[in-house]
């Protein structure tokens, strides 16, 4: 069966209006900070908690989400996937307190966790291989659009509003995204591979979890993609989920509008810039490991820039910090890009998931690295931020060493599949 049309396109749709919906819930903190810390009464470190327990959620639940995604389908999980998320969120507006904001974070990141995944195998389920990079770069764009309507949408509703009234409407777009998915999503057109494993078969054989792991980990593109990934992403990520609005107000001088508008730029230069890339990958495949160390780079030297200024830096240093910052969602999804061709359809939740912890587990490391700074320094935002360049530093040195280790295995797949391609007369 031919993959692609209108008919794949709805579909994958549906999947990304999931992630869609997904972003918005768990970046809306990003712009509800500071109004967190006031309804709690809690300082920078017990406020960067919800999202490291968010995060550690996220990526503690990416193996097990790859490989039910591998075993369920993407149906099922991003079903229980809406679910959770539409509860956290709910119970989240409701909180009164900060053990039962945690617990409802904590709700929102399990539902968070199974949704890109699911994502990226239904793109792979529906569109040719060819358009992998570009589907995937699209996804993460859509997935923005959900950080967009955060800062532009959420950060007003919530000045009009307040906290429940703004937090429990927009659960409402759970509910919906529930009911579409449930009356309209498919794993994959009719014909077009096996269905995913319910019965029996090698998913209910002893020992299956673990083979799945070994084997995807064992692929240097694997762990290539995971540490792409590590070192691209939690910049962009920690800036736009909890400190860039307190940066730009409380250390940058800047007003809440103004630091509403610079998030805005971050996102807006995400989804510019991650066509680019899609496009980019998609016809030039050597360009793939250039492109994510220029970002690495690009991100550490204007960080460094803005953060040795002597005072407050200009509006213009802002304004290109938050465009290059923009790269780093886009430069992550990279990772999945040495990921998937070093593994089999039916292994490619498994590795998706090893990719995506990641970025998930440095954005963690950072969060909680950047509130314990601020409040042994007394805020001083020039040296919590300096842990950013840790992080990158010990990505790079990996990137690096697996780098032609994974390029050659490639290479060694493209020829064996050549040679299984040629027909030999008996």
């Amino acid at each position: 069966m031919r993959l692609g049309g209108p008919r794949a396109a709805f579909v994958w749709g549906l999947g990304v209006a999931v992630y869609f919906t997904a972003i918005t819930y768990r970046t809306g903190l990003g712009v509800a900070g500071i109004d967190a810390a006031d309804r709690f009464h809690i300082n920078a470190s017990a406020l960067s908690t919800f999202s490291i327990l968010q995060l550690l959620v996220y990526a503690g639940m990416q193996i097990p989400v790859g490989l039910l995604v591998d075993r369920w389908g993407t149906r099922k999980v991003l079903l229980l996937g809406i679910s959770l998320f539409t509860i956290g969120q709910f119970a989240f507006a409701l909180s009164g307190s900060y053990a039962m904001a945690l617990a409802a974070r904590a709700l929102l990141g399990c539902g968070d966790a199974m949704t890109f995944i699911s994502v990226l195998r239904l793109g792979s389920n529906w569109f040719p291989p060819r358009r992998g990079p570009l589907i995937a770069q699209v996804a993460a764009l859509f997935g923005m659009a959900g950080n967009l309507l955060t800062t532009l949408v959420l950060a007003r509703l919530l000045a009009a509003f307040g906290w429940t009234p703004t937090f429990a409407g927009s659960a409402g777009l759970g509910v919906l995204v529930l009911v579409l998915v449930l009356l309209f999503l498919r794993d994959r057109p009719e014909g077009a591979g096996p269905a995913p494993a319910s019965g029996p078969g090698p998913a209910r054989e002893p020992g299956y979890v673990r083979r799945q792991l070994a084997e995807a980990w064992r692929e240097p593109g694997t762990r290539l993609g995971m540490w792409v990934h590590f070192t691209t992403q939690f910049p962009g990520m920690v800036f736009l989920l909890l400190w860039g609005m307190p940066f730009l107000v409380e250390a940058q001088g800047r007003t809440r509008a103004e630091a509403g508008t610079l998030l805005t730029v971050v996102v807006l230069s995400n989804m510019a810039i991650g066509l680019v890339y899609g496009q980019v990958i998609a016809r030039h495949h050597r360009a793939r490991a250039p492109i994510a160390l220029g970002t690495v780079l690009a991100t550490a030297a204007v960080w460094a820039m803005v953060l040795c200024w002597p005072g407050r830096a200009p509006l213009w240093a802002l304004v290109l910090l938050c465009v290059v910052l923009g790269a780093c969602g886009p430069g992550s999804m990279i990772g999945f890009d040495f990921a998937r061709p070093a593994n089999p359809p039916e292994r490619q939740g498994t590795a998706s998931g090893i990719v995506n912890i990641g970025g998930f587990t440095a954005s963690m490391a950072t969060l909680l690295a950047v509130g314990v700074l601020l409040d042994a320094t007394g805020d001083d935002y020039r040296i919590a931020f300096a842990s950013v360049f840790v992080l990158q530093a010990l990505g790079i040195a990996q990137i690096l060493r697996l780098r032609g280790r994974a390029h050659r295995r490639e290479r060694e797949r493209v020829v064996a599949s050549r040679v299984e391609a040629v027909h030999v007369p008996v």
